[in-house]
């Protein structure tokens, strides 16, 4: 005999999965009224739903940074969707932040601890498949990266739209956490000092100047010297701490830093930003 699936259970199962009445019911007659097996039901539909929608790109999402409760460590997560619409959701919003909360409590390192880790009953790799099954997009654990130091700041820049962390030597006031990070909001670069620059990143740009200034017509002789300067325009360009500062161009963000404390080091940052 067919179980009886009332509507305080398609309610019940509802407001646990965040599914629609309609998937829900239809979850509960298939499982014969059986609770756990109308989620594992719901959250296969949803698996089957981002296998059909792997092909969908993710560009749009939500980007959260946030800081544990001691300022030593810091995280910043990009949960992925295909639009707009649904990247201004709050409850998206909101289920972004509790992914962030359970990775700063729980201590993970990685992308693929993250999505183990357990997030109310089930792992958080489960718990975006039902989002999947609940808003019908395609939803992407797509980054996730973890700064730990002496003080760590956390920073979002517009709308949720890319976060940044900082890394200090030792603590920094609020005022001088949130310069650095709009810095590197700002001028993305793609290290710490010249040391930070990948041996690869270097020959690169050092023989791109190289084949630019015989293309120019000058001497051979002159072109290791010419090319050495354009890689100091490089490091400058492209450091933080050779970088002009974006709130005083007349200094550097090495003498920014200097001036508010000779003790005080970056000692990593990351950026991340949807696109």
């Amino acid at each position: 005999m067919a179980a009886t699936i009332t509507a305080a259970d398609v309610n019940k199962l509802r407001q646990q999965t965040g599914a629609g009445m309609m998937d829900c019911r239809k979850a509960l007659v298939e499982s014969d009224g059986d609770f756990e097996k109308a989620v594992d039901y719901l959250r296969k539909k949803g698996q089957k739903v981002a296998a059909l929608r792997s092909d969908r790109e993710t560009k749009e999402g939500v980007i959260i940074a946030k800081t544990a409760a001691d300022g030593k460590s810091g995280v910043v997560l990009a949960l992925g969707c295909e639009t707009d619409f649904v990247a201004k959701n709050e409850d998206f919003i909101k289920f972004a932040q509790s992914i962030v909360d359970l990775a700063l409590s729980t201590g993970v390192n990685t992308l693929e601890e993250l999505g183990a880790a357990a997030l109310d009953g089930a792992t958080v790799n489960d718990k975006v498949n039902d989002q999947v099954a609940k808003i019908g997009e395609k939803i992407t654990l797509a980054k996730f990266e973890k700064i730990s130091a002496g003080s760590v700041t956390a920073y979002i820049h517009g709308n949720y739209r890319m976060g940044v962390l900082v890394g200090f030597s030792a603590p920094a006031s609020e005022e001088v956490g949130k310069d650095i990070a709009m810095q590197i909001a700002a001028m993305n670069p793609i290290a710490v000092d010249a040391d930070g620059v990948p041996a690869e990143v270097v020959a690169r740009e050092k023989e791109i100047a190289i084949e630019q200034i015989k293309a120019e017509g000058k001497p051979a002789d002159m072109a290791e010297k010419i090319a050495a300067g354009k890689i100091n325009k490089f490091y400058k360009d492209n450091t933080l701490l050779q970088q002009a500062f974006v709130k005083d161009a007349n200094k550097s963000v090495g003498d920014y830093l200097k001036s508010v404390s000779a003790d005080l080091k970056v000692t990593g940052f990351s950026r991340i930003a949807l696109g």
